[in-house]
C-alpha cells in the first residue's frame, strides 16, 4: 500500500517489546516529568544524566491502597526548614508505593508523588526526585525499602516494584518546582493554575494510545496472515477447502480491527498535535485548552486501550485453537495490551472524567458560553431538517454520531439535574447517573475518533488508489460502530430503522470489497518477524512448519520418557495392577 508505511510511521514512537520493558517508565514518565515539571536548573541537573543512562528512573505514584484517586495518596513529604530538607515517610502499609515498572530492581531514582506538608499544612500531592539506590553499589539507601511485587498476568520483565520510606530525607531542591515551590523558610508558592500538572499525564496517555494500536497492529497482522493460510471446511460441497478469510464471519472479525488501527492512529495524531500546540501556548501563559486536552487524552486512552484489548482477543479467537498457543504470541500480546485498561488512569475513571467535562460544557452552552471545538456540538442549534435516510454519506454518518451523542448528553444532564432537584446531593446524584454518564463519554470519544479518521484520510499524503482503500476502511469503521450501537442512533432520531437496514446491507459489501486488500494492508504495517514473534503470523506463511519446530523445543520433548514417569506415573500404574 503506497504511502501507508510513511503514514503509520508518524507520531509518538513507543518501542514494542516481547513482554514489557523495565526501562519504559524511565523514558515515558521519569524524564517527561522532569521536563514538564522541573525548572530549567533542575532539567540541567538531571536530564543529561538520565538521557545518558547514568541514572535510571521510574515514576512512583500508585500505592497499595490508592491508585487513580490522587488526593488519597498517603505518602508524605514534610518540609524541615532547619535543614532545608523534605522528610519522606510511608505512615501505613497502604501508603506503600506499588506497581511502578522498573522499581523492583532496575531503577535507582524515581519521581515520587507525595503529600507536601510545610508549616503544618498539607498542599496536596507533589512530585519529588528521590534517589533510591546507591549509584555505585546499587544497594537501597537507608530509610528506603524496595522490592518486586511478584508475578503478574503479563509484562513480567517490567520488575514492577514496591517502595516504602522511613523518614527518608532529600534536599529541598528535589521538589520539582516549575509550577509550585517551597522557599527556604517553608513558604509555599502556589502554581499559577492547578491544571498545569496535567502536561505529563497527557503525554503519557497519548503515548499509551500509540502503543495500544501498535499492539493491535501486531495481533491483526498475525490473524490476517493466518487466515490467508488456514483452510477450513467446504464453502461449497465438493469444492476445495477455502481460506478462512473467505468466510464473511472471519472478515467481520478481522477487517473492522484493521480499520480500528487507522482510526486510533488518526485520533491519536490529532491529540498529539494539540498537545504540542498547547505546550507552546503554556509558555505564553495561555491555559485555555488544557481542560479540553486533558479530557481528550483521558477519553482516547480509554477508547484505544479497550478497543485494542478486545481486538487482540478477537484476533486470538479468530485463529481457533492455534491462537491459544504461546507460540502464536497472541496470549502475550493480549496480556500486555489489557494492562493498559488499568494503568495510568483506570478506564472507568477516565470515562467519568470525560463525562464531567461534557456536563460542565453542556451547562455552559445553555448559559451562552462559547465552547471548545471538541464539544462545540453541545451548543444549541435549530432543529435539523436534513433527511439522513436519503443521505448516508460519510459526512452524514459522522453527523449521526453528533446527533446521537448530543441527545445522550442532554438526557443524562436532565436526569442529573432531576436527581438534584429532588433533593439528592450532587455527588450522590452523579453516582446514581454514572453508568449513563460513562456511556455518553464513550460515544463522545467515538464521535471524535470518527471525525478525525475521516479528516485524516482526506488530508493524507497518499496516492488516490491508497486513499480509496483508506476511505473504505473509514466507511467500514463508521458503519460497524453504528450497527453495533443502533439504540443510540434510533432513540435520538439520528437514523431510522430503514437506514439501519441499508447500512447492514452495505456492511456486507464493504467486507467483500476490502477482503482482497487485507493481507496487503497488514503487510504495510511493516512489522518485522522478530517483533511479531509468532508461528502463525510470519511473513513467509510457513505456519505449520514453524509450529512443529516450536513444539519440538518444548522441555518435555527433550526425552522420550520423562523423569516424572519413573517418579509418579509408573508407581501409579503398577499399583493399579
Amino acid at each position: 500500500m503506497d504511502g501507508i508505511r510513511t503514514l503509520m510511521g508518524s507520531g509518538l514512537g513507543v518501542a514494542l517489546t516481547k513482554d514489557g520493558n523495565p526501562l519504559a517508565l524511565h523514558f515515558i514518565m521519569f524524564m517527561p516529568s522532569i521536563m514538564g515539571q522541573g525548572t530549567v536548573e533542575q532539567q540541567g541537573e538531571w536530564m543529561g544524566r538520565a538521557w545518558s543512562g547514568e541514572i535510571i528512573g521510574t515514576y512512583a505514584q500508585t500505592e497499595l491502597g490508592h491508585g487513580t484517586f490522587l488526593r488519597g495518596l498517603e505518602t508524605t513529604a514534610t518540609y524541615d526548614p532547619s535543614t532545608e530538607e523534605f522528610v519522606l515517610h510511608s505512615p501505613t502499609i497502604t501508603s506503600t508505593k506499588w506497581w511502578p515498572g522498573g522499581l523492583g530492581k532496575t531503577a535507582n531514582y524515581a519521581v515520587v508523588m507525595a503529600q507536601l506538608y510545610t508549616r503544618g499544612r498539607c498542599h496536596g500531592p507533589h512530585p519529588f526526585i528521590v534517589q533510591l539506590r546507591d549509584e555505585e553499589t546499587h544497594q537501597s539507601l537507608p530509610g528506603v525499602t524496595l522490592g518486586e511485587i511478584g508475578p503478574r498476568l503479563g509484562m513480567n520483565t517490567n520488575d514492577n516494584g514496591f517502595l516504602c520510606f522511613s523518614h527518608h530525607r532529600i534536599p529541598r531542591t528535589h521538589l520539582l518546582m516549575k509550577h509550585s515551590q517551597v522557599l527556604q523558610d517553608g513558604t509555599y508558592v502556589r502554581p499559577a493554575n492547578d491544571k498545569l500538572a496535567y502536561g505529563t499525564m497527557v503525554f503519557v496517555r497519548v503515548a499509551i494510545c500509540f502503543d495500544t494500536y501498535r499492539q493491535l497492529q501486531r495481533a491483526v497482522t498475525i490473524a490476517t496472515r493466518y487466515s490467508a493460510i488456514r483452510r477450513q471446511s467446504e464453502l461449497v460441497p465438493g469444492q476445495p477447502e477455502p481460506q478462512i478469510l473467505e468466510y464473511q464471519t472471519q472478515q467481520y472479525k478481522i477487517l473492522p480491527l484493521i480499520a480500528t488501527v487507522f482510526g486510533i492512529h488518526f485520533a491519536a495524531q490529532s491529540v498529539w498535535q494539540t498537545y504540542n500546540d498547547v505546550t507552546g501556548s503554556i509558555h505564553d501563559g495561555n491555559l485555555d485548552l488544557l481542560p479540553e486536552l486533558h479530557t481528550l487524552s483521558c477519553g482516547l486512552k480509554a477508547l484505544s486501550s479497550s478497543d485494542a484489548a478486545n481486538g487482540v482477543e478477537t484476533c486470538r479467537l479468530s485463529c481457533g485453537g492455534h491462537g491459544y498457543l504461546a507460540s502464536s504470541n497472541l496470549p502475550r500480546i493480549y496480556t500486555t495490551t489489557t494492562a493498559a485498561i488499568t494503568y495510568e488512569g483506570e478506564n472507568t475513571v477516565m470515562w467519568l472524567q470525560v463525562a464531567r467535562y461534557l456536563i460542565k460544557s453542556f451547562r455552559e452552552a445553555r448559559q451562552g458560553h462559547r465552547l471548545h471545538h471538541s464539544v462545540s456540538y453541545l451548543t444549541p442549534r435549530p432543529a435539523s431538517t436534513h433527511a439522513l435516510q436519503t443521505n448516508l454519506s460519510n459526512a452524514a454518518l459522522v453527523e449521526a454520531f453528533r446527533v446521537a451523542v448530543s441527545h445522550l448528553v442532554g438526557e443524562v444532564a436532565a436526569r442529573l439535574q432531576g436527581q438534584c432537584d429532588s433533593g439528592m446531593v450532587f455527588e450522590h446524584a452523579w453516582n446514581a447517573c454514572s453508568v449513563q454518564l460513562a456511556r455518553c463519554a464513550q460515544v463522545h470519544i467515538r464521535y471524535f475518533t470518527c471525525e478525525e479518521f475521516l479528516s485524516g484520510v482526506e488530508k493524507a499524503e497518499v496516492s488516490e488508489a491508497t486513499r480509496g482503500v483508506l476511505m473504505r476502511l473509514c466507511r467500514l469503521y463508521l458503519v460497524f460502530h453504528i450497527i453495533g450501537n443502533q439504540g443510540d442512533f434510533l432513540r435520538s432520531g439520528a437514523l431510522t430503522p430503514s437506514d439501519m437496514t441499508t447500512l447492514e446491507e452495505e456492511l456486507a459489501t464493504l467486507l467483500a470489497a476490502l477482503r482482497p486488500d487485507a493481507v496487503s494492508l497488514v503487510d504495510s504495517f511493516d512489522i518485522h518477524d522478530r517483533i511479531l514473534d509468532s508461528t502463525l503470523g510470519c511473513w513467509d506463511g510457513n505456519v505449520y512448519e514453524r509450529m512443529f519446530e516450536e513444539a519440538k523445543k518444548s522441555p518435555l520433548n527433550q526425552k522420550d520418557v520423562p523423569d516424572a514417569y519413573y517418579k509418579y506415573l509408573r508407581p501409579l500404574m503398577k499399583a493399579s495392577l
